[in-house]
């Protein structure tokens, strides 16, 4: 299981336009490298991008005198507030087409100037884009769309705290625009930890993991933002308010559950309290190769059925298994993971072995903490788990198409699905490019009854259309999920670029509802526009 990312100094810069630390992405050469491993790239990378050549005009809007501390015109903070870091975000990037950048970045400090900012854009007709660390890879912070007259990025990083530790409920009020490492390091000094560690951790914040229903690494178990979500509170355009703070409630339809996964597009959510755990002391881990992908499947539906709960289950199918370098036989390899915070899990882990090798797995050596090395395939798909996002930027510069979708599906239908999607998305990439394609999946999460799928597509494109060809891509994808009746989407939130599978997948009575909830909370229709509805 990958650790927390520890916080980075205060030297390091954000890209703008990629993932992460601008320090971090891959050099010319190293990119050069990358490309080789794709037929058809760029013989050269394409250069980073500048915000001096984007063509940022003066903003639409002036906030008013009361309200001017709070906001910025500043065009590196409006470039780096455009979109997110899914794939297209990136290749409209390097093409210098970000789209419609936001005429103003707002960081208010407190649920009073959120409000008081909600406002004066209601009254002006300003589109209003709440935004925590931009990890979004569903085109959830940025603006489509000419109906309103500027666009203002409303960023709550400024509000960052732990607030309040309950140490006897074992639960803490935190503000919803800490990023994931500060927040951490506020919950250690009380041997607490909230336990969720998207791969975005280091670049998120809670509000966003709750704006979007965010799923934490964890295979099983408590892995979604959901479970750990005791209160909230949200600032609207028609008011603002708090749940009440309770361990469970049979009160009728719950408030938190509407504002759970609403993408910012019914209100603005600013603090929650939410539930803890004791930090781990105990863990174990290992890694089991099978030859036959099929059995693999079998192991891990046994594994997610018994009562081992492991932390991580991820079946990763030979060809992810060969990217994370943790098999070059054409093995398939699951890894293991364990972790309690007050007993030794050894006797777990190896129980759940024995159910892997029941099915035809080959174990390596388990490790067990403290102390003893880790697995060698375990080491190598962690540190491959933390880089790909780098590298998937790296080979954007070639000029290739690299990009993943995930979803989720009963057990009855999974192995049909990959089947499906192995076959249909690439023959979808190699008609958009005229270049083979790669398509490799993992399980990252798995329950009773299913599994979460998550694929990964990497193509050469062609040059200047890339962002053409993974909307091809991605729409044959969601043909093919809504076929095998598999969710849009199981961790990454709708945004923009799910929506026309949310529109298929939700019932309507329930888009009614959704239509009168957003109609009630933003009458003006300022907030996130795009998002969840049209």
């Amino acid at each position: 299981m990958p650790a927390a990312p520890s916080t980075a100094g205060p030297t390091r810069t954000r890209s703008w336009w990629g993932w992460g630390y601008a320090d971090a992405h891959p050099s010319d050469a190293e990119c050069a490298a990358l490309g080789a491993l794709l037929p058809g790239t760029l013989a050269r990378p394409l250069p980073v991008p500048r915000v001096a050549d984007l063509d940022i005009g003066r903003p639409a809007a002036t906030p008013p005198a009361a309200l001017a501390h709070l906001v910025t015109a500043d065009p590196r903070a409006r470039a780096a507030h455009a979109m997110g870091k899914a794939y297209r975000d990136v290749a409209r990037a390097l093409r210098g087409r970000p789209g419609r950048i936001p005429d103003l970045v707002a960081r208010p400090t407190g649920d009073r100037e959120v409000a008081d900012l909600l406002e004066w854009a209601g009254e002006q007709g300003v589109a209003v884009i709440p935004f925590g660390g931009g990890s979004s890879v569903v085109g959830g912070v940025e603006y489509r769309g000419e109906a309103h007259r500027a666009v203002l990025s409303l960023d709550l990083t400024s509000m960052d705290r732990v607030l309040e530790v309950d140490t006897t409920g074992r639960s803490a009020r935190i503000q919803a625009g800490a990023l994931g490492p500060a927040l951490e390091d506020g919950l250690r000094p009380h041997g607490l930890t909230l336990r969720h560690f998207p791969q975005s951790f280091e670049f998120s914040t809670l509000g966003g993991w709750l704006a979007t229903r965010a799923g934490g690494h964890y295979a099983t178990g408590r892995t979604r933002i959901d479970d750990f979500v005791q209160s909230l509170t949200v600032v609207t355009p028609a008011g603002a308010g708090s749940s009440w703070r309770l361990p469970a409630s049979g009160a009728g339809p719950s408030p938190d559950r509407l504002f759970l996964g609403s993408e910012g597009a019914l209100g603005v959510l600013t603090e929650a309290w939410v539930r803890l755990q004791q930090r781990p002391r105990h863990k174990a881990s290992a890694a089991v190769a099978f030859a036959d992908f099929g059995r693999a499947l079998d192991a891990v539906r046994a594994l997610a059925q018994s009562d081992l709960a492991p932390a991580n289950c991820r079946l990763l199918d030979p060809g992810e298994a060969l990217l994370a370098g943790a098999a070059r036989d054409g093995s398939s390899v699951l890894v293991l993971g364990f972790e309690s915070a007050d007993a030794p899990v050894g006797d777990r882990l190896a129980r759940a072995v024995e159910v892997a090798r029941a099915h035809g797995g080959r174990a390596g050596t388990a490790a067990a903490e403290p102390g003893a090395p880790a697995d060698a395939a375990v080491t190598a798909w962690r540190s491959a788990f933390l880089r790909m996002p780098y590298l998937r930027d790296g080979l954007a510069r070639m000029g290739a198409v690299v990009e993943t979708f995930e979803t989720a599906a009963t057990w009855d239908r999974i192995p049909a699905l990959i089947d499906a999607v192995r076959t249909g998305v690439g023959a979808a990439a190699r008609a958009a490019t005229g270049h083979p394609a790669t398509v490799n999946c993992r399980l990252t999460h798995v329950y009773p009854d299913g599994a979460a799928p998550y694929f990964t597509v990497a193509v050469a494109g062609r040059p200047g259309a890339e962002v053409a060809v993974w909307d091809e891509v991605k729409a044959a994808a969601t043909e093919i999920l809504h076929r095998h009746r598999a969710t849009v989407t199981h961790h990454h939130a709708v945004g923009r670029d799910h929506r026309p599978g949310y529109d298929r997948q939700r019932p309507e009575p329930f888009a009614l509802a959704l239509r009168a909830a957003k109609g009630a909370l933003d009458p003006h229709g300022i907030l996130n526009p795009g998002v969840l509805l049209g």
